[in-house]
């Protein structure tokens, strides 16, 4: 897909007439329009896109349908059926009314620019911009750092459910790199015990079986990886991410006792923070935070929060899940003053500090 940058976006006379009409009071997408005008433009997404080829959705509207579809909670099809049923979206997109909008795969493909690009903190930076030169965002003043769980897209699993799910992982990327080289080391066994997701329900019920099964995957995950390491002609299979996150969760869940992989004494465990909680999102992490128990990451929110202005997000940071938000305030602070947006007072989780 190919950008040729635009001119600044102007809301068509028809689309203004009809939803000046429609809503006489105002929405909050007729607000933010005639507040603020078009805030994203299409030059700083520019880089994201080659110069050639079939033409781009303008990713300065894509920018404002992301923002649009984050507050309204709305899925990728529901977003598209947005842009092209509703009236006022078209009046804050500056679209003609007959605007046959586009396939809702587009925005998914625009979130993967901006996250391969490192570019999705211009969405933010864009729209602070604005609000600064309006007067609604000064430098100094009092701010607010807190964060919120963000949940990995993975199931939670106990001990026997992760290392069955790491060994199965690891065994489908290495079928999909090495087909042949696997079939002939996979035992008949391994098709019967890995061919299918591991669930606790399928699992023995008693603590001595369990047990034994765990010595079992261990086994098996172990003759995997001597495997891989002794494959001369195959090396680069313990390059392999499914491989890799194998030989880590095998150090942090097993340990060998005469001559047999068993399970790793709870006292003698990592760190939460250092635990894998799933092959499928290696960098996931088990927390807790209050009485909320998850597992994913953690965004940290800094916003305004004097009185008689609007309270405003000026700065994300996300991090793993276990990350104090205390500890943040570095990184926020340098963040924040390469913006110029730093505060005279900043509030965080078991901190006040003041520069």
């Amino acid at each position: 897909m190919s950008l040729q940058p635009r001119a600044v976006f102007q809301i068509p006379e028809e689309t203004q007439r009809v939803a000046r009409a429609a809503f006489p009071k105002s929405t909050l997408c007729l607000r933010i329009a005639d507040a603020l005008g078009p805030v994203y433009e299409d030059e700083p997404f520019a880089d994201l896109f080659p110069r050639r080829g079939q033409l781009a959705e303008a990713p300065g509207r894509l920018a404002w349908i992301t923002v649009l579809q984050f507050v309204e909670n709305l899925s990728d099809r529901a977003a598209a059926d947005a842009v092209r049923g509703r009236l006022d979206w078209k009046y804050l997109l500056g679209l003609e009314l007959t605007d046959p909008g586009f396939h809702h795969t587009v925005l998914s493909e625009f979130r993967s620019r901006l996250v391969a690009g490192q570019a999705e903190q211009r969405l933010l930076e864009g729209l602070l911009e604005q609000l600064q030169e309006q007067g609604l965002l000064q430098a100094g003043g009092r701010q607010r750092t807190d964060s919120t769980r963000v949940l990995a897209a993975v199931r939670d699993l106990n001990r026997l459910e992760r290392v069955g799910e790491t060994l199965r992982a690891a065994l489908n990327s290495v079928a999909v790199v090495a087909p042949d080289w696997l079939q002939t080391l996979a035992p008949p066994v391994w098709y019967e015990r890995y061919g299918r997701r591991i669930e606790n329900y399928h699992l023995p019920k008693s603590d001595a079986a369990r047990q034994v099964l765990a010595a079992m995957i261990g086994t098996d995950g172990q003759l995997l990886l001597q495997a891989v390491d002794t494959a001369t002609e195959h090396g680069w299979l313990g390059k392999v991410p499914a491989v890799q996150t194998l030989r880590r969760v095998w150090a942090e869940q097993y340990i060998e006792s005469e001559g047999t992989l068993v399970w790793r004494p709870v006292k003698d465990m990592p760190a939460p923070a250092e635990l894998i909680a799933s092959p499928y999102d290696p960098e996931a992490r088990y927390s807790t935070k209050r009485c909320v128990e998850w597992v994913g990451y953690k965004v940290h929110l800094t916003e305004t929060c004097d009185l008689n202005t609007p309270h405003l997000i000026v700065n994300v940071e996300t991090t793993p899940a276990t990350t104090p938000d205390d500890n943040m305030l570095a990184v926020v602070h340098a963040s924040l003053a390469a913006r110029h947006h730093l505060p005279t007072e900043h509030l965080v989780d078991k901190a006040l500090n003041q520069r």
